[in-house]
């Protein structure tokens, strides 16, 4: 494969509409807008590959590390060994911090990386990592938080009525956490994230009410996320089973949650975890602990898609999870949506997106080229 000659950055904003007011897990006062970073790469030889860097309002930053440390260290670089480039990356970089904005960076990189080597050679990701295990993959409609019970109820409700099996719920409170129960039916699939909100000790004082909505997983129930023994601690109640790991980065931090027993679901995310290269290496080191990976991957462009083409791989039975909003656009052509609870996964070259070129015009709100 040749080198790399150049690269597109481009920030964009997708409005989207949730039924609520806006309610939003992230550092300002409505989330009502999805924003991301999307990368393209191209090789001398005319091949390209797109990527996606995780970007929740900091779409600025993230934007600026790839411009400023990732994509210098990959201009005039083989394309051959996405791993290989990819981890003298992470090196180069360590001085920078191993997660957060610099490994947001470096996982748009190494997406766009893997998306090009697999398009070169006239392969799907996932036939190019070693094959497809599933054509389709069950969705869940991830709801935004709502913070009133009715709303909670409602969508919980729409979404089963449109063939979704499982639901995640965003609340914290018991009112609206059993409001969600009720919209989704005794048959669904339920789980809660509240996003890290409680201490230990909050988390294990409310475990007993979370038993009696039968949630399939708690996600995310302590801060600091990190703290895996904290969550190993709290997983010895075995009427709740945890899940964790949308804050976790490279496969050694997978390692060490996996160690310490914290989780029954790992939740690697492309767009944070490294990209491709140490996603594929989470799936490994679950399935050796017996672990099904439930990957974070509330995305509207090339991650979602990569996570598609993961999942096709992934062990165990994996879900895939769709944020439940309305957007006004998706950055990709012929993006796989869900149908009665399943989506098809794309089976052409790389990870199967192509940009919507109209979609771009509406909301790339800034562009940098090489």
């Amino acid at each position: 494969m040749s080198r790399i000659v150049s690269a597109e950055i481009f920030e964009q904003t997708i409005p989207f509409a949730d039924g609520g007011d806006g309610l939003g897990l992230i550092p300002r006062q409505r989330w009502d807008r999805f924003d991301t970073v999307l990368l393209r790469i191209a090789t001398e030889d005319g091949q390209h590959g797109w990527g996606e860097a995780f970007s929740y309002a900091c779409n600025g930053a993230v934007a600026a590390a790839l411009r400023d440390m990732v994509v210098p260290l990959l201009i005039g670089q083989d394309a051959a060994d996405p791993a290989a480039l990819m981890l003298d990356v992470q090196r180069k970089l360590h001085l920078f911090g191993r997660y957060g904005i610099t490994m947001f960076a470096i996982s748009g990189a190494d997406i766009a990386l893997w998306d090009l080597k697999a398009r070169s050679e006239g392969s799907s990701l996932a036939g190019l990592l070693g094959g497809r295990r599933r054509d389709t993959v069950p969705a869940y409609a991830s709801l935004v938080r709502y913070g009133t019970p009715a709303l909670v109820e409602h969508f919980a409700a729409q979404a089963v009525a449109e063939g979704y099996r499982s639901v995640k719920l965003h609340e914290i409170d018991m009112p609206a956490i059993e409001a969600g129960r009720r919209g989704a039916g005794d048959a669904t699939h339920l789980t809660i994230d509240v996003n890290c909100v409680w201490s230990p000790a909050q988390a294990r004082a409310i475990l007993p009410d979370l038993a009696t909505v039968n949630p399939a997983w708690l996600e995310e129930p302590i801060f600091p996320p990190e703290d895996f023994a904290g969550l190993a601690a709290l997983g010895t109640d075995r009427r709740v089973p945890l899940a964790s790991g949308e804050n976790a980065c490279t496969r050694h931090q997978f390692a060490a949650m996996i160690q310490a027993g914290a989780v029954t679901y790992p939740q690697p995310s492309v767009t944070k975890v490294g990209g491709v290269t140490e996603f594929v290496e989470v799936l490994r080191i679950a399935e050796a602990a017996g672990l099904t990976c439930m990957p974070h991957s509330p995305y509207f462009g090339p991650g979602y898609f990569a996570t598609l083409q993961l999942l096709a791989l992934a062990p165990g039975e994996p879900m895939l999870e769709v944020l439940y909003v309305e957007p006004e656009g998706f950055a990709g052509l012929q993006t796989p949506l869900p149908r009665s609870g399943q989506v098809t996964i794309p089976a052409g070259p790389g990870i199967g997106f192509e940009p919507d070129l109209e979609a771009f015009q509406r909301f790339t709100t800034a562009r940098w080229a090489s």
